[in-house]
């Protein structure tokens, strides 16, 4: 009867970190981020470490210390080894590997696990959101000069991107007249042509009138 129970728990466990990695992968993450290589990864790395954490638990062994060094190894080596990860896939990376500890330990109940994948769900989708700060972006852009003065280097990064916000100069090569700068600056609003009232049509374009013979 315990075991049934014992696997009933899992099964439901189990569930409930697929539904929490599906909806972190395929409705928060691949929406905004179009990278489907990924997604096997952020996949693979969750049960994974649903499985060892089930395991662990069941078998009743003293893996608490080395499960945190694990952790601790494999974001380190996602981050330092893969160059082409930005910063808020980490953060899902990172999120993955919390869902699937949260779901894996049977000491949980599946109700508080529930409420905790879904509030961690809940803070990554307004973290991401595209509106949060629209208007922020960085860039690192080669500058063709050489500025001595900040005030001209901040006219100068003013008027090819925006509103520098913070910016940080990464390389300055006096030979051939180049800056590297690494800057954040808010993206100015585009005007937009008005939009035409519902309901009217646009005027035809007027004819010129034909000539008369006696003009000819």
């Amino acid at each position: 009867m315990k075991s049934t129970e014992s696997w009933g728990a899992l099964g439901l466990h189990l569930a409930l970190d697929l539904v929490a990695v599906g909806v972190l992968t395929f409705a928060v993450y691949y929406p905004r981020h179009r990278r489907r290589d990924l997604i096997p990864a952020y996949l693979a790395l969750n049960v994974a470490l649903f499985a060892v954490v089930a395991a662990l638990a069941r078998t009743g062994g003293d893996g608490g210390m080395a499960l945190g060094f694990g952790l601790f190894g494999v974001l380190s080596m996602i981050r330092l080894r893969s160059d082409s990860i930005q910063h808020e896939e980490v953060a899902y990376y990172f999120t993955t590997l919390v869902l699937g500890l949260l779901s894996g330990l049977p000491q949980l109940g599946a109700g508080p696990a529930a409420a905790l994948c879904a509030l961690l769900l809940l803070v990554l989708y307004v973290a991401d959101h595209p509106r949060l700060l629209a208007g922020a972006r960085r860039s690192v852009v080669t500058l063709d000069t050489v500025h001595r003065d900040p005030a001209a280097l901040r006219a100068d990064l003013a008027a090819r991107l925006g509103e520098p916000l913070d910016w940080r100069v990464v390389e300055v090569d006096y030979v051939r007249d180049l800056t590297v700068v690494d800057v954040r600056y808010r993206e100015p609003a585009t005007d937009r042509p008005a939009a035409p009232v519902r309901g009217s049509l646009p005027r035809p374009a007027e004819r010129p009138a034909p000539l008369s013979r006696e003009a000819v």
